[in-house]
């Protein structure tokens, strides 16, 4: 008994657990920020080829054929604005169709490839922007704010370039405007807004906002850019009397509002692809078809109760007053603001614009990298987990879309996410705010 007691008995070794910390710094390296870009130049290549492909395969083009065709009309001199099938084809503000005629020259083929071209270099300057402005000039080695954002978001940046659409271009402007503010540099944020404004219109929540911080030169900026791109840069090639006309004619179709179609979208406004506060309140809450199209089809309603429009109307102002005014509530003075508020004030502005735009598709979310990216360098940074209790159901309310695309969205699940995001920054702007003004005592 004795010998069987000191015989050792040997077990089989448990292999060793993966050096979990070791595996991140080794990913969060320069090698790994290497592997990142070539990932990301690969990735741009294939999303880029697939259009390409298309076109050489005599396929359908989306949107590209739109632009091209637009092009051509310009460079003709022909009208812009017309009615086909009771709506207009091109419905973006003059100064883009102007820029469209010049890519035109290139061909079809060369168009796309132009356009493709720079919705990768878009892509390229969003991703670095967002990793800058949310973690500082440390962010842009940080392999998690590239990764995490860009990952939560390639769906949408694909529909970017499937379609052909600007949003990354749009969004790049933005994150433009945001650093070159932050580095006090005014006149080129409005510069820059004003360009974006002047390829898909949305100046009205950018121009309060710089008013409302006191940002004169960027207002003045943004609205002298606005009437030079606007008025005196087509003059020259459509003429001073034309060039009015075409504002006129795009004012007149697309700013309006009505129970049928918000501007010239009417097969779209109130459907599942509309993911703004406008398109989900109006099928949501009236007996509207939220999958219209022109062909014979049979409607679906999603409707929880069938006001008026007028009533719709009120609530829609209502809620977005609301999200305004937490929006001014959880700012804080300028003279508290730091590098951490200012992300997270400028990723609630780029929610709040996605939120309240009457016309808001799948793939202008791909402006929702840089709230990611903040998000991100929050839990980074171990601030505080209370934001993780936002941003989860806001990334599984998106990745309904992934696996019940029509289903998960005739309910607003994008609108959804945007509005929980909107909420769990709101209360971390507000933390950080409140933090600021407990140290200034102790300071003083």
């Amino acid at each position: 008994m004795r010998t069987f007691l000191k015989r050792r008995v040997s077990f089989p070794r448990l292999p060793a657990p993966p050096d979990w910390p070791g595996l991140v710094r080794r990913f969060n390296s320069p090698q790994g920020l290497c592997a990142f870009a070539w990932i990301f130049v690969v990735t741009a290549i294939v999303f880029s080829a697939l259009p390409l492909l298309r076109y050489f395969r005599g396929r359908t083009l989306f949107d590209y054929k739109l632009w091209y065709e637009t092009g051509q009309h310009v460079l003709a001199g022909h009208e812009i604005y017309f009615l086909r099938s009771g709506k207009y084809d091109f419905m973006y503000p003059p100064p883009c169709a102007l820029f469209l005629a010049g890519a035109s020259l290139l061909g079809q083929g060369g168009l796309i490839l132009l356009l493709v071209a720079i919705n990768s270099a878009a892509w390229f300057y969003s991703a670095r922007l967002s990793a800058i402005l949310a973690g500082g000039m440390a962010g842009a080695r940080n392999v998690w704010l590239y990764v995490i954002p860009n990952l939560l978001v390639i769906v949408y940046i694909w529909s970017s370039y499937h379609l052909g659409q600007p949003s990354l271009v749009l969004l790049a402007l933005m994150l433009g405007a945001f650093f070159s503010l932050r580095a006090n540099h005014e006149t080129v944020t409005g510069s820059l807004i004003a360009v974006a404004a002047a390829i898909k219109a949305f100046p009205v929540i950018a121009i309060v906002y710089l008013l409302y911080r006191r940002y004169w030169i960027a207002a003045v900026s943004l609205v002298v850019t606005l009437v030079f791109l606007v008025l005196i840069l087509p003059a020259p090639f459509r003429g001073f009397e034309r060039a009015w006309r075409d504002i006129e004619k795009w004012r007149a179709g697309m700013l309006k509002y009505s129970e049928t179609s918000v501007g010239q979208r009417p097969m779209r406004s109130y459907t599942w692809k509309n993911q703004s506060l406008v398109g989900v309140s109006n099928r949501l809450l009236r007996h509207v078809d939220a999958d219209a199209a022109s062909a014979p089809h049979q409607p679906i309603y999603v409707n929880l109760a069938n006001l008026k429009f007028s009533v719709v109307n009120a609530i829609v102002v209502g809620i977005a007053l609301a999200l305004g005014s937490v929006f001014i509530a959880v700012m804080p003075r300028r003279d508290m603001r730091t590098v951490e508020t200012d992300a997270i004030e400028f990723a609630l502005l780029l929610l709040l614009m996605l939120m309240v735009t009457p016309l808001s598709f799948g793939y202008f979310y791909s402006w929702l990298m840089l709230p990611f990216a903040v998000v991100t360098q929050l839990v980074l940074a171990a601030k505080h987990s209370a934001i993780l209790w936002w941003s989860l159901p806001a990334m599984a309310l998106l990745a309904l879309g992934l696996f019940f695309s029509r289903g998960a969205q005739l309910y607003g699940n994008t609108f959804f996410a945007t509005l929980l995001l909107f909420v769990g920054l709101s209360i971390e702007l507000l933390r950080c705010k409140k933090r600021s003004k407990q140290m200034q005592p102790a300071a003083s």
